[in-house]
This record gives C-alpha cells, sequence and structure tokens, in this order.
C-alpha cells in the first residue's frame, strides 16, 4: 500500500491481518488490541496499566513485529538516566570529535517497560520525544524516525519504590488500555498453544512495514467528522469537568484524541466517517486517565473509568449517522 493510494476502507482489511497475527501472541484480548491499533493509527502513544503476567510487554513487541517497526525495549529502572535513553555523545579518540549515539528511543516502536519506576526526570525526558518526535541533547535536536510510538506499561498495584506519573505525561499518552484476567478457556489456550508448539517464542509475522503503517495513517486523516458528533465528543469531555467526583477533568487534548481515535476505530470498521457507537467504544481508554478524582474519595470506588461512564449516560448522543458525514476534522 502506498500513501497517495490508501483510503479508509483500506485500513479494515491490513488492520484485521495485523490483529490476527498479534493475536497468535496475546491470546483473547482482541478488542484491547484493537483499542492500541487504534491508537497507533491515530498516531498516539499508549499506556498499558495492569496487572503484571498479562501479556504488556508481549502484545508491543508482538505489535512491533507485524507493524514492520524496528523495536526497542528501554527498562526503567531508579537509576536509568535521561542520556540512558536519549543517547549521549562519546568521544573519538581518533576523529578527536565527540560522536552521538543515539539510546533506544531512536525506534520506531519504544516500549517503556514498567515507566513508573524510573524517577520523574527520566520520566520528562521522553515528554519531548512523544510530542515533537524529536529529542534534544546537548543543545543539538535529533529527529526521531517516523513513524514512532511509545507503548510504556506500569503496575497499577505495586507502589513501593515507584514514581506516579505526572498528570502532564499522562495527558501524553492517547490511550491508557488493560487486558486483564483471561476466562478459564483463553487461559487454557494459552497453555496449549505453548506446549504444542514446544517453545517460549511465538512467531509473528511481518503484515506491513513502516510505509504502510504512515499510510494507514493517513487513510484516517480522511475518515470524516460531522459536527453533531465532533460536538458531541466536545460536550462529553465538559461533562467530564463538571461531574460532583472530579477535581480536574479532561483537558481540550482529551476532545481531540477522542475524535481522532473515534475516526482510526471508524477505519478498522470499514467506515469512511464517524457514527457515535466509535466514539462510546473508544471514550474510557482515552479519557479515563485525564480525570483527576477528589482525594477524599479516593478510599471509595470513584475513579475517572466510572466518571467516563456516567458521562456517556448523562450526555445524549447525536443520532446515529448511516451515511458519509461531514469533513474530515
Amino acid at each position: 500500500m502506498t500513501e497517495a493510494a490508501a483510503t479508509p476502507t483500506d485500513v479494515a482489511p491490513f488492520a484485521e491481518q495485523v490483529l490476527d497475527e498479534v493475536g497468535r501472541a496475546v491470546v483473547g484480548k482482541r478488542e484491547s488490541l484493537a483499542l492500541v491499533l487504534a491508537a497507533v493509527l491515530a498516531k498516539g502513544h499508549v499506556l498499558l496499566e495492569d496487572f503484571p503476567g498479562l501479556g504488556k510487554t508481549l502484545a508491543a513487541r508482538s505489535f512491533a513485529s507485524a507493524l514492520g517497526l524496528e523495536f526497542s525495549r528501554a527498562q526503567f529502572t531508579p537509576d536509568l538516566l535521561p542520556a540512558d535513553l536519549t543517547g549521549s555523545y562519546v568521544y573519538d579518540q581518533r576523529r578527536a570529535e565527540f560522536d552521538f549515539r543515539p539510546g533506544p528511543v531512536f525506534a520506531g516502536l519504544l516500549l517503556a517497560d514498567e515507566i513508573n519506576r524510573t524517577p520523574p526526570k527520566t520520566q520528562a525526558a521522553l515528554l519531548e520525544a512523544m510530542q515533537e518526535g524529536q529529542v534534544t541533547v546537548e543543545g543539538q535536536t535529533h529527529r526521531l524516525p517516523s513513524p514512532f510510538h511509545v507503548l510504556a506499561t506500569a503496575n497499577p498495584v505495586e507502589y513501593e519504590g515507584t514514581y506516579p506519573l505526572p498528570e502532564a505525561q499522562l495527558d501524553r499518552f492517547l490511550m491508557r488500555v488493560g487486558f486483564g484476567y483471561p476466562t478459564a478457556d483463553e487461559e487454557y489456550d494459552v497453555v496449549r498453544r505453548r506446549v504444542e508448539r514446544r517453545r517460549e517464542e511465538v512467531d509473528v509475522a511481518q503484515v506491513t512495514d513502516s510505509a504502510g503503517l504512515a499510510a494507514m495513517q493517513a487513510a484516517v486523516e480522511q475518515v470524516g467528522v460531522d459536527e453533531s458528533v465532533g460536538r458531541y465528543c466536545v460536550e462529553l469531555v465538559a461533562a467530564t469537568r463538571r461531574h460532583p467526583d472530579v477535581l480536574t477533568g479532561a483537558s481540550p487534548r482529551g476532545s481531540l484524541g477522542l475524535v481522532l481515535t473515534a475516526r482510526a476505530w471508524a477505519a478498522l470498521r470499514g467506515r469512511d466517517y464517524v457514527v457515535p457507537e466509535d466514539v462510546k467504544v473508544v471514550a474510557r481508554a482515552v479519557l479515563a486517565h485525564r480525570i483527576t478524582v477528589k482525594p477524599d474519595l479516593w478510599m471509595t470506588q470513584a475513579s475517572g473509568a466510572r466518571v467516563v461512564d456516567a458521562v456517556l449516560t448523562s450526555v445524549e448522543a447525536p443520532r446515529t449517522l448511516e451515511h458519509r458525514a461531514g469533513s474530515p476534522a
């Protein structure tokens, strides 16, 4: 697929192939994997937050293989320095000059493993890369490969020796996705497949490459958004700010993320226009991590996800569109 020839309806069959391949490694989590792929197609970054052993790292590596992206993994630890991530200048004695040695951030897909285990200074080193697609070292700016995506993992139950991500950095992640525990049948399927292949590694075939992914991302930009759907996204985000349990609601970046991801989800479903159901599917993953509940409610069941569920119920959705609506947002 070339970028000039790609259309929104071209995305769905390619996305199905990618999900089929990743699904060979990560069993039974098709919808969660589809959300991750939608975020990538929307040119965003994803925070995979879930309990240990549920396939977060495996999913990141599998997506890199299926999408044909150069993969790099950075294990975030308390002693990790910003230069360990971005790279640094090393003196070359033979040429009597400094050479730049790029760090793991110079990849098509970076797995930031256990991102909440490294200090804020190193976490902040990711901000420029995630937002601007570049890093600045010793006053020199270095462009990152394109496409460039960060899939970060975090463990939500361990707080000893961790550094919670600040709101500014959480807001840079287009989505926060969790896989959850598998069903008994899915878990047995994992065991059965491992026994049958007689080795630990799972072969994930390459479906496309960086140029093909760029073409799919360009096709998503052609997906139309009717004004009623765009205003629905804005009203959902505004409603999070008015909810009685909320200290700070989602920012305008949440509205933009909701529209962009809904466009990608529509393309995954083979459409070149967005319907309200697309918005509802991605709303929790896009908005929940951008909401801060009041401190006095932290010991209750109040959460960003529950706030999103509440506003989805309270805000009236526009009538479902059965035709291509509007122009690209």
